[in-house]
């Protein structure tokens, strides 16, 4: 193990090197760059709005990017955020010293509610520019509105609460609808639900929220100074128009559940955080004067919404009688206390201020902060200057302080997108597994850090972890990229080793027996892993090795079947006697190479599981390359064993049509040594054609030759078409199979009837037996009696064969007779021939002046023409046009040449000087040559009518318009 633990070392140092020279500059080993790459931003980043009021600002809302200020004493500005260079202004159109006291702005940024603290309210729509006054809500003091987020629109509020300084809770609804009965006045109704009250009496109501929960429930919460109310309860579906009277009508006569706490600012206020548009919000803080009351929002709880609640005290610099917070807002990891002179974040998850912003005393004292729940934003104002913060990645330090709470599954979800933080998380993870002996885990998370690989790996050696360094070492196997081989490698081997140790140690503890097959199948299931094949397939002869230095042949037989070394699994099965076992792989595998590699051994003791082993593989198994293990087989086997052999032979020739010699000169030996009586069946299945006849018939002849087998001799040999070597041996062992071999020869009569005399001889010579030597002479036509009588001893009398010379006699002269006939008949056939030649001779036709020639229809007597018997005249020239394209091209060619003949004898002789019987002789000469020619051409031109002839049959697929004049004539008809 150490030496494989320092081999890895060393495939490391070079990485292990760079993380040494890093750390010497202040690098920490973890193999990440502590640096900050980018500028880092705070958190909450204030902005000065660029705005001057003319008046001082008395109060200040916002929400859904709408905001709304009062600016003096009636005058208020409202601007949308979106467009601010586009401010509208309103008047109050107050005469009398009523000042603004409160605003309310709903989450639509669509209904304000302007407190007076005369005790009178004002409205104002978003889409109008006059102030409307509630008459209904007159004598009322507002402290509080709780919004109907889920009813309520741009032109209704829906039913909606408002709390007052005397503890009242009122229930009221404004409308801005036109068609609307009361039209004239937004107010649609205000009544009191539920007085809220402290120990002394009737409180203020300082804040109100509804939510709503699962299954139609509705939470509504509700702060005096020092107590936060919760009412719950159900509004039947269908009814939540009707408001929620219902809800409280439940805690008419009971109080409510509260939290109360003895100290009191004079005053509180609730924040909440709400992580998406339009969701329930999911925490709250409760500034009040004891501290801030935190927790979240569980909305399945039927009692209490509240939960995971504390209270965080204010810090140390915080006199709640000096220097009291005036305003809280929440964000998702913090809340942000206003202070006359500052704002103080502090961090939800462990209390601290991790955020202070002190403000110039010329901007004044800070009046009020509030928060934009729609874009997260959040405003703070003075009566001369307006300041806007906006939060950017508040979540980027909170792994940290999950961290060190030890709550690491939070902190590794808010830096996984930074792998330097997340290294350092699973560092301090694994150390605190380690530090509470969760080894397994330990091992899990520092797989993936980039802590030195054999400092952990050593670590867990001292501590005798020895299942702790198997997981590290997996974990830190699939986490290695596939360029980083060595290491692969080195990791795979190594774990290779510890499990087999470690199953070693338990198979001999019979109490460990579950642990065993649980960590036998995790081996295997390493084994087979399809991300280290290609590492364990490349270096399977150093596992090999471990294996068999364990002697684990379970594990070895296991691993080649996964490598595919389906050869290592046989030779294992065969060393083992486990033939069977051996042929399952073979067949299941259906490798040819190793079928020829084993079945030598196989067939020696299943030969005929190993038949049907090869039967079943059919085609895809060379019988030829099977042969050496049947003849070794065959050599030592019993007659029913070499049956087995002949079986899968007989199955490649008749069923896979096997033509290889080889494999039927192996068939036929088989047959010639066991089964004789099958030898000769397949011989003459096999044919009598040379060139279709598979095995080699020399060796077929001597090796029947060799076992006696004389009736297979004589049909080789007449396959051989060496006849007299059949017959010569088929009278050794039946005459009548000497005959049929005598009658093969059909062209050769001369043959046949030297081999009938020969079996006529062994009959007469051998048998002595008369009657058959006259049976020969009838079987066979060609013999006769003069040919056999030689053969006969000298004493032997005529009366044994009278009868057949007398046949002979009768043969003779009814062949000389026939000769007669024939004779007879050659002169009436001559004779006959003779007068019709006569008869052609003077043959004649009559041709009228007025006939035309059939090809040209000019008439037929102004040029040399031919008649024909059919009755068709063409002109010479007219036929010989008409024929000389269909000719041959050789009769072409010897019809020019005597054409050419035929111009030189018409030519008249130069010379005028010659004597008269020269000239005489020479014209005779000419006239007898001229003539000849005339009667070739006419024997080629005047075969045959060209209408009637085979000429015309011949040309019936040919087109009336030659293709190559096709266009010409084509143009000539437009």
């Amino acid at each position: 193990m150490a030496s494989i633990l320092d081999e890895y070392e060393d495939s490391l140092h070079r990485s292990a090197s760079v993380q040494q020279s890093r750390a010497s500059v202040g690098i920490p080993h973890s193999g990440y760059v502590n640096a900050r790459l980018e500028k880092e931003t705070p958190i909450f980043n204030k902005q000065r709005i660029d705005f001057a009021p003319p008046e001082k600002i008395n109060s200040l809302v916002v929400s859904s990017n709408q905001l709304c200020m009062s600016l003096g004493k009636d005058t208020l500005l409202r601007i949308d955020l979106g467009k601010p260079d586009e401010p509208n202004q309103v008047e109050l159109g107050r005469k009398d010293e009523a000042r603004v006291y409160k605003m309310f702005l709903d989450h639509t940024g669509s209904h304000l509610l302007i407190a007076l603290n005369t005790s009178e309210c004002l409205y104002l729509n978003r889409s109008v520019q006059k102030v409307r006054a509630l008459s209904r809500w007159k004598g009322h003091l507002i402290e509080s509105v709780g919004w109907n987020k889920f009813l309520g629109s741009e032109t209704n509020t829906g039913p909606i609460l408002v709390g007052t300084s005397q503890g009242q809770i009122c229930e009221a609804e404004i409308s801005v609808s036109e068609g609307s009965l009361f039209s004239t006045n937004p107010d649609q109704y205000f009544r009191q639900v539920y007085i809220l009250e402290e120990e002394s009496g009737p409180a203020p109501v300082c804040c109100l929220e509804i939510e709503r929960g699962i299954e139609g429930k509705f939470f509504i919460i509700a702060t005096t100074r020092k107590r936060l109310f919760q009412f719950v309860g159900k509004v039947p579906e269908g009814t939540e128009q009707q408001g929620f009277s219902s809800i409280f009508a439940m805690h008419a006569d009971h109080l409510p559940s509260f939290r109360e706490f003895p100290a009191n600012l004079g005053f509180s206020e609730i924040a909440f955080y709400t992580p998406k548009l339009r969701s329930n919000p999911r925490s709250f803080a409760w500034m009040m004067g004891n501290g801030v009351l935190y927790g979240t929002l569980d909305y399945s709880r039927p009692d209490s919404i509240l939960s995971d609640e504390r209270v965080w005290v204010y810090p140390s610099d915080i006199d709640i009688t000096v220097n009291k917070p005036i305003s809280i807002v929440l964000t998702q990891f913090h809340f942000l206390l206003l202070l006359p002179d500052r704002v103080k974040a502090v961090c939800t998850l462990n209390g601290q201020v991790v955020f202070q912003d002190l403000f110039l005393e010329k901007f004044g004292l800070l009046t009020r902060m509030i928060k934009d729940p729609t874009v997260q934003q959040i405003w703070i104002h003075t009566e001369k200057v307006v300041f806007r913060y906006h939060v950017q990645r508040e979540s980027r330090d909170v792994w940290k302080m999950y961290m060190n709470m030890n709550k690491f599954d939070l902190a590794k979800e808010y830096c996984k997108d930074r792998p330097e933080c997340l290294d350092i998380v699973l560092a301090k993870e694994a150390e605190h597994c380690f530090q509470n002996k969760r080894y397994l885990d330990s091992a899990k998370c520092y797989a993936l850090t980039q802590n030195y690989f054999e400092e952990i790996a050593l670590k867990f050696i001292e501590a005798k972890q020895e299942e702790a360094l198997m997981e590290f070492l997996i974990k830190k196997l699939s986490n290695l990229k596939p360029s980083e081989k060595t290491q692969t490698t080195l990791l795979t081997t190594w774990l290779t080793e510890l499990y087999l140790n470690w199953l070693g140690i338990l198979e001999g503890d019979p109490s460990q027996r579950n642990l065993y097959l649980d960590t036998r199948e995790k081996f295997r299931t390493f084994l087979s892993s399809p991300k280290n094949k290609d590492c364990l397939f490349n270096n399977r002869a150093s596992i090999y090795e471990l294996l068999a230095s364990h002697g684990d042949t379970e594990h070895m037989v296991y691993f080649a079947v996964i490598m595919q070394d389906y050869e290592r699994v046989v030779a294992h099965h065969c060393q083992h006697d486990e033939y069977d076992e051996a042929l399952n792989v073979l067949s299941r595998h259906r490798d040819e190479k190793l079928f020829y590699k084993f079945s030598p051994v196989l067939i020696q003791h299943i030969p005929k599981k190993v038949v049907d082993a090869w039967i079943s593989m059919g085609s895809r198994l060379d019988a030829r390359n099977l042969i050496p293990a049947l003849v070794n087989y065959s050599q030592s086997a019993t007659t029913q064993q070499i049956n087995e052999a002949i079986r899968y032979m007989e199955f490649c020739v008749y069923q896979l049509e096997e033509t290889q010699q080889a494999i039927h000169n192996y068939l036929l030996s088989l047959y010639a040594l066991c089964r004789p009586d099958s030898l000769l069946s397949y011989l003459e299945q096999a044919g009598t054609n040379p060139n279709r006849i598979h095995y080699d018939l020399k060796y077929a002849l001597r090796l029947c030759a060799e076992h006696g087998h004389h009736h297979a001799c004589v049909h080789i040999y007449k396959v051989m078409e060496l006849y007299e070597e059949a017959v010569d041996l088929a009278l050794q062992v039946d005459v009548d199979l000497a005959k049929s071999c005598a009658d093969l020869p059909e062209d050769d009569e001369e043959l046949r009837k030297k081999l009938w005399l020969k079996i006529a001889r062994h009959v007469v010579q051998e048998e002595k037996d008369v009657k058959k030597a006259m049976a020969c002479l009838s079987s066979c036509a060609l013999l006769k009696i003069e040919d056999v009588l030689p053969f006969f001893p000298d004493f032997v009398t005529i009366d044994h064969f009278k009868e057949a010379i007398c046949n002979s006699l009768e043969d003779y002269n009814k062949h000389i007779e026939e000769l007669k006939r024939e004779m007879e008949e050659a002169t009436q056939s001559a004779k006959r021939i003779r007068e019709d030649i006569q008869e052609m001779r003077n043959k004649y036709g009559s041709v009228e002046p007025q006939e035309k020639c059939a090809a040209c229809d000019f008439p037929l007597l102004n040029r040399p023409f031919y008649l024909f018997l059919c009755g068709h005249m063409f002109h010479y020239d007219c036929l010989l046009q008409a024929v000389f394209p269909n000719l041959p091209a050789y009769k072409q060619a010897k019809l020019e040449d005597l054409q050419k003949k035929l111009a030189a004898t018409s030519q008249p002789s130069k010379s005028h000087h010659r004597p008269k019987d020269a000239d005489t002789i020479s014209l005779g000469k000419g006239q007898q040559s001229r003539e000849q020619i005339k009667a070739d051409i006419d024997d080629i031109v005047a075969a045959e009518c060209v209408y009637c002839g085979e000429l015309m049959i011949r040309s019936i697929d040919k087109p009336f318009i030659d293709p190559q004049k096709y266009d010409e004539e084509m143009q000539s008809w437009l």
